[in-house]
């Protein structure tokens, strides 16, 4: 009787926050304290997707009318994945394939398909810390190389859009500039006639597109070409940083994300307060803010919505499987994560106003249009910015304090993206994985592999890959398909009322009847949906040069079905190993109430049970539940 009430065998495992485990293994660790849950899923979700894509998509689509779209996403997608995939890892108590294994053995797969994305982002994102840490390196320099044209790969075109604003008859054909910047000019400048006053967004030779192009990326017409050392030495750099906050797993990532998670608020703030005081701001917030209703008949503004969603909430990629995997068994997950999807939303919306500030002084001092200086994605962190922060006093200091705040908040991202890759191999084979000296191991064969393959994209022609990489490894399409089996899976195969018990179970209540009706038909009606949408209209825009086209049609036609047919593979794995137990969950998970249906639908019983588990008994998880910690 002891031994039942301390959760021995015949209470299935070892406890509901340890689980069974094979003889040998060793025991699975979880978060020493809520903070650091909170905090590392605060690093997971919030990155610089809140910042370069949520502002962006917010103006393009509609200023405050885009929120229309972005909350009823929210609520019917962001929501309801973000509780299943959490409440998923801390029920089971296993990563991203495993915990799909013990719910549905036929759909491990899933699991699969979204480490693989999460592969090729641990591979490709960390390059844009690396092209940080560089513009960081200059950023303590003075002037700032990207506010002059007199350095060595500045080219003889090389021009402030600033100067052009303040003397235009000094960019006008026939007129001798080479004064302004020292340099000679070539015979046949009297018939450069492309230069237009009205559209500098079409001028090639900017302060910071050349030092962006010239000097950076330093690109050239060969597909790869050799490495530039000073840039792979940005990316060692950022791969040490990673693996030293990684290597230990949730015990080093657990301390980590206190500085790296509350920081990054800090200098946002800081960097708020001196953005919305810029002349200019005003016009910027404006335009961002400004609600265009008219907008909401495009369905590409509620596709962008959903797409912010999924990218900026870490959907469907394992990372909050991950984490939550390492929770305690009584943790109030429901409440967790309806906090956490507020606060990245938020934390969009506030970074919104620093972009549009800046932008806005931008457009001021160029005096043009907001039009002509709005951009998204690495050009508004490398180009846009750095640009607007050049002109103002104290530039060193502010360079410095934007690019480390983008560090932080991408290097905590990519700290989870290791985790979850991580820790999904480690739970695959716990017995080898586990043992002491094995993880840093682990994590530093990732760190390698990851690191050789990120010197393709920091070649003279990395740029490509990256892009390839980028639009079709981290397609939003993949996590659309993911997303849709992971709804139906749980709410028609397992069960969407036998997981309402687990999580009961779990926290004391049922979470809201919604998210239930969610799981089963919104959320995934509203996936095919968007799916059809992109298949119909994306990829068909992909263009990356007409010599270019075919190699990056093949290459990204691998990435992008090799994460979804490791759905079907597995799903004949699962029939070679048991086919009469291809959607039976496992044993080792603790059914409270094993008796009632697996789901119901309007007080009517679609699923009957299934029987209690294998060697439990309701009885035997009513003892444990008395032993819990109740406190959440």
């Amino acid at each position: 009787m002891d031994e039942e009430k301390a959760g021995g065998p015949s209470a299935a495992g070892v406890g509901p926050d340890e689980g069974p485990r094979e003889e040998g293994t060793p025991p699975r660790g979880k978060w020493a304290n809520n903070k650091e849950f909170l905090l590392a899923m605060t690093g997971g979700i919030i990155g610089v997707g809140n910042f370069w894509l949520f502002p962006f998509s917010c103006y393009r689509h509609g200023g405050a009318a885009f929120l229309i779209p972005y909350f009823l996403f929210l609520l019917f997608i962001g929501g309801p994945l973000f509780l299943l995939e959490t409440a998923l890892g801390q029920y089971t108590n296993e990563g991203a394939v495993t915990a799909w294994r013990k719910i549905c053995p036929m759909f491990e797969g899933v699991g699969m398909a979204s480490q693989v994305t999460t592969f090729y982002l641990n591979t490709y994102f960390i390059v844009v810390l690396a092209w940080n840490i560089f513009y960081l390196i200059y950023s303590f320099k003075s002037p700032l190389p990207w506010s002059t044209c007199d350095n060595s790969w500045n080219s003889e075109l090389c021009h402030s859009p600033l100067n052009m604003i303040d003397n235009p008859h000094q960019f006008y054909p026939n007129t001798s500039w080479s004064f302004l910047d020292n340099i000679s000019l070539p015979d046949d400048f009297e018939s450069i006639s492309y230069i237009n006053l009205t559209d500098l967004s079409q001028l090639d030779n900017t302060l910071e597109e050349e030092f962006w192009r010239n000097r950076v990326l330093r690109m050239s017409d060969k597909l790869l070409g050799k490495v530039h050392w000073d840039l792979a030495l940005c990316l060692l750099l950022a791969w040490v940083i990673c693996y030293f906050c990684t290597w230990k797993g949730i015990k080093s990532i657990g301390k980590v994300v206190y500085f790296t998670a509350t920081v990054p608020y800090l200098l946002l703030l800081i960097l708020f307060f001196r953005a919305v005081t810029l002349p200019g701001a005003g016009q910027g917030l404006y335009y961002y803010l400004f609600p265009d209703l008219r907008r909401l008949a495009d369905p590409f503004a509620w596709e962008a919505a959903a797409m912010c969603v999924m990218y900026t909430y870490a959907m469907s990629q394992g990372v909050l499987t991950t984490l939550g995997s390492y929770n305690k068994y009584n943790r109030n997950c429901y409440r967790d994560c309806m906090a956490l999807c507020c606060l990245s939303c938020v934390t969009s919306i506030f970074a919104g106003f620093i972009v549009f500030s800046v932008l806005g002084f931008l457009a001021h001092v160029q005096g043009v249009d907001l039009n002509d200086v709005v951009t998204a994605g690495p050009s508004l962190i490398f180009k846009a910015f750095p640009l607007a922060l050049s002109v103002l006093p104290v530039s060193t200091f502010w360079t410095v304090l934007f690019f480390l705040t983008v560090f932080l908040l991408g290097v905590d991202s990519h700290i989870m993206f290791m985790e979850s890759l991580a820790t999904a191999i480690t739970d695959m084979f716990p017995r080898h994985l586990r043992r002491p000296g094995a993880r840093e191991v682990l994590v530093l064969v990732i760190a390698v592999v990851c690191f050789l393959l990120g010197l393709t994209f920091i070649t003279e022609g990395g740029i490509i890959p990256f892009q390839i990489v980028d639009g079709f490894g981290a397609n939003g399409s993949i996590l659309l398909v993911i997303s849709c089996l992971e709804t139906v899976i749980i709410g028609w195969v397992y069960g969407a009322d036998r997981f309402y018990d687990n999580i009961e179970d779990m926290i004391g209540y049922r979470p809201n009847p919604v998210i239930k009706y969610c799981w089963m038909f919104i959320t995934p009606l509203i996936s095919v949906l968007l799916l059809l949408l992109r298949l119909l209209t994306q990829f068909s825009s992909f263009e990356y040069g007409y010599q270019l086209e075919p190699v990056a049609s093949i290459v990204g036609a691998l990435l992008l079905t090799t994460p979804l047919m490791c759905i079907p593979v597995f799903i004949f794995v699962a029939l070679w190993r048991n086919p009469q137990n291809m959607t039976s969950p496992s044993s080792d998970l603790r059914q409270a109430r094993p008796h009632k249906p697996v789901l119901t639908l309007c007080k009517r019983v679609i699923f009957k049970a299934q029987g209690p588990a294998v060697g439990t008994t309701a009885e035997t998880h009513e003892k444990i539940m008395m032993e819990e910690p109740s406190g959440v």
